[in-house]
């Protein structure tokens, strides 16, 4: 039997990342990711046992890495305002130190792969409890107006994402060069959290 290295396994996932980034699933074959990784197909069936079990180990991965980060110096006990604000930095520096690995994650989201993904990810439950905890303790606290959740979701967060679209492709709105700074992004935010409270 042979004996999984880390170093290949850490290349077969940059490499699968890459080749997911740039030409989809559709692009996507074991086939084309052991020749980038200039392995043998039969080594990556050490590592993994097809190409879905591939995706979601890898989804899995950075999903974590993400909800580790996301939760960095976050309570779901801090007013809304300083708490909304840490996750805004919080998922901007994720984003800006790994992009690559949130494009990869953003095509994985909007896949069947997501909700395996997600179910396979013990701390997911626990981000999904915290941040239930944050949004009804702001609530309570009468810090936050009563909205569905995917309504709350785009107003607290769509600006945030669309502000770092910009800066990872930069440009802004008709090609300007454009780079998100901590001055802009708490621009963004003074008028989300006006969006948000009553």
């Amino acid at each position: 039997m042979r004996v999984r290295d880390v170093d290949k396994e850490k290349l077969v996932i940059e490499m699968a990342i890459d080749q997911i980034v740039r030409d989809g699933f559709q692009g996507f074959s074991m086939n084309k990711l052991a020749k980038a990784c200039s392995i043998s197909v039969g080594t990556l069936y050490i590592y993994y046992k097809d190409k879905d079990d591939l995706i979601q180990k890898i989804g899995a991965i950075i999903a974590l890495k993400f909800f580790t980060g996301t939760v960095k110096d976050f309570s779901s006990e801090m007013s809304f305002e300083e708490g909304l604000w840490k996750q805004w930095e919080n998922r901007a520096n994720f984003t800006m130190k790994y992009p690559k690995e949130v494009a990869f994650f953003e095509i994985i989201k909007h896949s069947p792969h997501s909700e395996t993904i997600l179910d396979s990810i013990k701390e997911f439950a626990d981000f999904r409890k915290i941040m239930n905890e944050f949004m009804d303790n702001g609530l309570r606290n009468n810090e936050l107006i009563p909205m569905t959740f995917e309504a709350f979701w785009s107003v607290a967060y769509g600006p945030l994402y669309t502000l770092l679209n910009m800066h990872t492709e930069g440009k802004s709105m008709g090609g300007r060069p454009f780079k998100l700074t901590k001055e802009i992004m708490k621009e963004a935010f003074t008028g989300t959290i006006k969006a948000l409270k009553p």
